[in-house]
């Protein structure tokens, strides 16, 4: 039997009109999550991690956004040719996803219990009270307490993680085979953080669901992920294992990043490592290597012409000229 990953992301281009002009935020980006694999996608703000996720769910904002290149591919068939109808049956029944922001996920004036059983009964056909059964049975599993009290309670009389945990038994009602979680910690303490973190571990060996997180902390990338993309300014700047990208990291801007994590030596007066500049705006983007204005290595060939990804040793491809010198 022919192998088939659960998704596969094959030279996706992602466009977004604008008053200035057309801008490209996503350029050639090329991924696959394997069945039951965790894939970490991580990167600046503004590299396009967001975009990904929204071009693969169909989610852009229309009809500014448009995926104008590329293949998108769930279990091996084509997202990018369905019609709307199509997709949305898709979504939230074979991918669901957890956004970043919970309160701003979830919908003020409904209660939980609507929001939730909406995807029941519309993907699995449930009844009012078996959709209502089924969605208390999905908030005990997400360890919410009083699942039956809380079927009734609207957004704003829950606390941040317990929302967040909402927003994730939504994702997971229908038992997708593929998880999109984009920031699934933003704005929580760090105890609330590791708890939603062990969350999604345990929900992901349950149902044995594969797993795309977005996130910029490569501590959260080093403990859940079993491989890496780094993105950078809409490209790909390398992917691989995650002992590839923490033990062998080959591009410049993936050594930045891993510099700039405080290590238990940090002292209040210690200087943090930065990666100096910014990344640059989507309608001045340098004609060569996009990171090229802030690599300590550039060269004329890095300013001039844009690297291709380049294999180095099984998984592991760098987008980089000078990564054999590094």
């Amino acid at each position: 039997m022919a192998y088939t990953p659960i998704l596969e992301v094959d030279g996706l281009v992602t466009e977004f009109a604008t008053d200035e002009g057309v801008v490209r935020a996503v350029d050639g980006v090329s991924f696959t999550v394997d069945p039951g694999k965790t894939v970490g996608i991580v990167g600046e703000s503004g590299c396009g991690k967001s975009v990904t996720a929204l071009s693969i769910m169909r989610l852009l904002p229309q009809p500014m956004g448009q995926v104008v290149g590329g293949a998108i591919r769930l279990q091996g068939q084509d997202l990018a040719s369905l019609s709307f109808e199509e997709m949305e049956s898709v979504r939230g029944n074979k991918i669901g996803m957890v956004f970043q922001e919970p309160m701003t996920a979830l919908n003020p004036v409904h209660t939980i219990g609507r929001q939730l059983t909406e995807g029941l009964r519309l993907h699995r056909g449930l009844s009012g009270q078996d959709a209502i059964l089924e969605g208390v049975k999905i908030l005990e599993k997400v360890g919410i307490p009083s699942p039956e009290v809380r079927m009734g309670e609207y957004p704003h009389q829950l606390s941040g993680g317990m929302r967040q945990r909402v927003v994730i038994a939504i994702a997971l009602a229908c038992g997708p085979a593929l998880l999109i979680a984009d920031e699934p910690t933003t704005a929580l303490d760090v105890t609330i953080q590791a708890q939603i973190l062990e969350l999604v571990k345990e929900l992901q060996a349950d149902m044995g669901m594969s797993v795309m997180l977005i996130t910029h902390d490569l501590g959260v990338i080093a403990e859940t992920c079993d491989e890496v993309v780094v993105m950078y300014a809409g490209k790909v700047a390398e992917k691989g294992t995650v002992f590839d990208i923490f033990d062998r990291p080959s591009h410049p801007y993936t050594q930045g990043l891993l510099r700039s994590i405080p290590t238990l030596d940090t002292t209040p007066k210690s200087t943090l490592n930065v990666i100096d500049g910014m990344v640059p705006g989507l309608r001045d983007l340098p004609k060569g290597c996009r990171f090229e204005n802030r690599c300590p290595k550039a060269s004329d060939k890095c300013r001039e012409t844009p690297p291709t990804e380049e294999p180095i040793e099984g998984m592991h491809q760098v987008s980089c000229h000078q990564w054999q010198t590094l």
